[in-house]
């Protein structure tokens, strides 16, 4: 932190004390970060704003509870993803199989840095960025739109075979980018946005 805000600790005894400098660098300094987590989430930019400007909300509301003594990086990060949990489940009844799917990505968000899984979700899309176009528009349809493969073979007028094959092969071709240096569980992301689209758009 510069100038006065030198480190987390004395953000947050400002935040604290409702300094509105302090509110306006913790902004600056997190918003856009949170904006990128958030979304790959969501998959929706707009959305993922919104979020986010709750996420600051609640941080003004409720200051003065700011534990110094913890990451408010993390706290940040963990803020977020709450929130992204409570409007889905505000949307729609949560079903067995989806409670699974929160609980998964609820213990990858305590376990890992922030940062990190930031830092490994962008690879997963650079990764998919780089697949071969008939793949990656296949992958992409699956998913992110939430296609199942049945209707991708409709809309692309394709074998379902062939959809079944070219997913194989995204998967294949990630996993061998990325070269082990991501955890499966962020996979577990993909079908999960594939049931957030149904209900979010």
């Amino acid at each position: 932190m510069k100038q006065c805000f030198k480190d987390e600790a004395t953000l947050m005894l400002f935040l604290k004390k409702g300094d509105e400098k302090a509110y306006n660098y913790l902004i600056d300094t997190y918003h856009h970060k949170l904006c990128v987590y958030a979304d790959s989430l969501i998959n929706d930019t707009m959305k993922s704003q919104d979020i986010v400007q709750n996420v600051f909300i609640k941080i003004w509301e409720k200051r003065k509870l700011l534990n110094i003594n913890f990451s408010l990086q993390n706290y940040l990060y963990r803020l977020t993803y709450n929130e992204f949990i409570d409007q889905y489940r505000k949307t729609k009844a949560v079903t067995k199989i989806e409670k699974k799917y929160i609980e998964y990505l609820n213990s990858f968000v305590e376990k890992e840095d922030p940062e990190m899984m930031e830092k490994l979700i962008n690879l997963v899309k650079h990764a998919i960025q780089e697949l071969p176009p008939k793949c990656k528009q296949i992958f992409e349809l699956s998913k992110k739109e939430g296609l199942t493969n049945l209707e991708i073979s409709n809309h692309l007028n394709i074998n379902i075979k062939t959809v079944e094959a070219h997913i194989t092969k995204a998967f294949s071709l990630i996993r061998k980018r990325l070269k082990g240096k991501i955890n499966t569980i962020l996979f577990l992301l993909f079908d999960w946005k594939k049931m957030r689209h149904r209900v979010f758009g």
